[in-house]
């Protein structure tokens, strides 16, 4: 029987800070061919509960991971051409990086790693763990309890209050504030704002505004696919519809309409579930 199974958990709400949806996948058949990882707010942690993950760098050849941090990013990645057919993937805000990480998110921007250890403990013991919970439920009821006894005792560390606050507008308006505007609200000079946002962040204000309003546009056509693209373009703030056009073949490589007709039926798999709240 081929088929995908694609089930998403909000997390606890003492996580929310530091973590995005937890997300467990499993695929049934074939393995899938390559498809794109797109760029967005979160970094990325995959644990494979099957053979590792195969991600590629555009035109870099693919590396094989059994446990994964990527940071942020502002071109997508290709993921597959491997055996690997199930996992748990963690959305990771910069707040989360620091705190399960140790450090800030600047300084995994476009990398991928392995990852040694996790919630304290051997990432191979987490899989491990993982892999012999046998419902999904449990998978992220295991990974919230990892992390809630990790973070118990531990202050979560914060950036400056100005990144936060420059993070927190560019997220809140889509990519929607300038970096001159940014700069004057938390009182730098504009210089200063992309040298230190970039150092915490890894990407400058103004590829962070990009990707931002580049993950709005996905999010919008994941939810109402039949959308014309000139008419995103006019609610995100594009141009136009070809000025959305170059952007997204300057971050997903491909058009938007490649993308839907690739990558769409991926994502909106009839068979995927939501897993509604948490067991924690």
């Amino acid at each position: 029987m081929e088929g995908f199974e694609h089930h998403v958990r909000r997390p606890h709400p003492a996580l929310r800070r530091c973590l995005g949806d937890l997300t467990g996948y499993a695929y049934y058949g074939e393995p899938l061919g390559l498809h794109r990882g797109l760029p967005s707010q979160y970094l990325t942690i995959v644990i494979s509960l099957d053979e590792p993950l195969g991600i590629a760098w555009p035109d870099s050849p693919v590396e094989k991971f059994q446990t994964v941090v990527s940071g942020l990013h502002s071109t997508a990645v290709r993921i597959g051409d491997s055996a690997n057919s199930a996992g748990i993937q963690l959305a990771l805000t910069p707040e989360g990086s620091r705190a399960l990480l140790g450090q800030p998110s600047g300084e995994l921007a476009s990398l991928m790693l392995d990852v040694d250890t996790l919630l304290g403990v051997s990432a191979q013991e987490v899989g491990e763990r993982l892999r012999a919970t046998p419902h999904w439920h449990e998978r992220f009821d295991l990974v919230e309890r990892l992390l809630l006894e990790a973070w118990r005792d531990e202050p979560i560390g914060a950036p400056r209050a100005e990144l936060s606050w420059a993070w927190r507008r560019l997220r809140e308006t889509a990519g929607g504030v300038g970096v001159q505007e940014l700069a004057r609200e938390v009182g730098w000079s504009r210089r200063h704002l992309t040298e230190r946002f970039r150092a915490e962040y890894g990407l400058t204000p103004k590829v962070a505004a990009r990707v931002l309003r580049f993950e709005r546009a996905v999010a919008q056509l994941k939810a109402r696919p039949r959308t014309r693209l000139a008419d995103l373009a006019a609610d995100l703030g594009y141009a136009d519809q070809a000025h959305l056009t170059r952007e997204w073949h300057a971050i997903a490589g491909c058009s938007p309409r490649q993308w839907m007709t690739e990558e769409l039926p991926f994502v909106q798999d009839d068979r995927r579930t939501a897993v509604a709240g948490s067991g924690v």
